[in-house]
């Protein structure tokens, strides 16, 4: 959820599943100013490879608490196919 000052209580809301992109969005600064755009995922993305989570992070063993149902077999699968289990 993003909220301009000037238009408070209104917000956007920026939904997405786990299965999905993060969705980039305007962030709002001052009136005068222009929005950037903010690329959430792509900033993720880049902190977890600088970062060496791979190195730490035991992708064999299930998450806490465990994902069910369509989430835990999209998981399953997007590990596998990143050579992770």
């Amino acid at each position: 959820m993003v909220s301009a000052s000037a238009t408070r209580p209104r917000a956007s809301l920026y939904a997405f599943n786990l299965t999905e992109a993060i969705p980039a969005f305007s962030l709002p600064l001052t009136p005068d100013d222009r929005e950037p755009i903010v690329n959430l995922q792509t900033l993720v993305n880049e902190i977890y490879d600088q970062s060496g989570y791979d190195l730490v992070v035991n992708y064999g063993a299930d998450p806490i608490p465990p994902l069910e149902g369509e989430n835990g077999v999209w998981l399953n699968d997007w590990l596998r196919h990143q050579s992770l289990r």
